[in-house]
């Protein structure tokens, strides 16, 4: 089952309600949690320095629980959080009194960024209704996709790389239902069988992807990127130069992860 960890900002009653940060962390749906200290570093700055309600959500890992397990939890979270917002029996006061649940942006970096675009998608085509809640933005960071045909990013991809194709595909092999290729549309929201972005309505929310320039995923993420705009989607490409896969994880407190910061606080704090 889920579990959350919540991180705060702001202060006295007199304040603005605070936006909402549903954040999902990495590790390929096989690996980490959000105790991990360099994931738990991130959410603390999200949530001070944007500021926000920071959500920080775990869920089931593969093998011993494949996918959708994951993305199923992800759903369980957002139906938690909407009980908070109707005011249901036992709903936390403190975040009654801070949350502004009608800014609410499901988050995430690499497979937790894989759970941003699906729970937006489920949104968007209304097999995940979420009133009270208002789903503001999704905010992907450098997300894990994958697909069967290699990008020519993933293609150079080096046999020794830590963050490469090696590590990447035998995740998938983990992670992906039994028998299941990369081109199964939760590994590849542009494959067969994914829901076409043209079809998806007004619910589906803006979009922010922050994509390292030197990720192996560089290239599918930037195709991603195109493909939502050419269905005429809402969504804001930052390109980190010199920067790898999970660059926010390895070094939260870098000059590239205060940068990172100040992209998202315009992006949430926009309106």
């Amino acid at each position: 089952m889920y579990r959350l960890s919540t991180a705060g900002a702001g202060g006295g009653v007199e304040e603005k309600k605070l936006p909402v940060l549903v954040y999902f962390h990495g590790g390929g749906f096989c690996v980490a949690s959000f105790e991990v200290i360099n994931f738990h570093a991130g959410a603390l700055r999200l949530a001070a320095e944007l500021p926000a309600v920071v959500l920080s959500a775990d869920y089931r890992l593969a093998p011993e629980h494949r996918l959708p397990a994951a993305l199923d939890d992800a759903e369980s979270v957002f139906s938690w959080l909407r009980s908070q917002a109707a005011g249901a029996a036992g709903a936390d006061p403190w975040l009654a009194e801070s949350a502004d649940f009608r800014r609410v942006f499901v988050t995430g970096d690499s497979a937790g960024g894989n759970i941003a675009h699906h729970i937006s998608v489920r949104h968007g085509s209304g097999e995940l209704p979420l009133t009270p809640l208002r789903l503001a933005g999704c905010v992907m960071l450098w997300p894990y996709f994958g697909g069967e045909e290699l990008t020519p990013s993933e293609a150079a991809s080096p046999p020794g790389e830590p963050m490469g194709m090696a590590l990447f595909d035998q995740l998938w092999r983990l992670a992906l239902p039994a028998g299941a290729t990369k081109d199964h549309p939760i590994a590849n929201p542009l494959a067969r069988g994914s829901v076409p972005f043209g079809d998806l309505g007004g619910d589906f929310p803006p979009v922010l992807v922050l994509d390292p320039d030197q990720d192996v995923l560089h290239d599918r993420v930037g195709e991603y990127v195109a493909r939502l705009r050419a269905a005429g989607k809402e969504v804001e490409l930052v390109v980190f130069e010199g920067q790898g896969h999970a660059f926010f994880v390895t070094e939260p407190c870098g000059e590239a992860s205060d940068e990172l910061i100040r992209v998202i606080r315009r992006f949430v704090h926009s309106g």
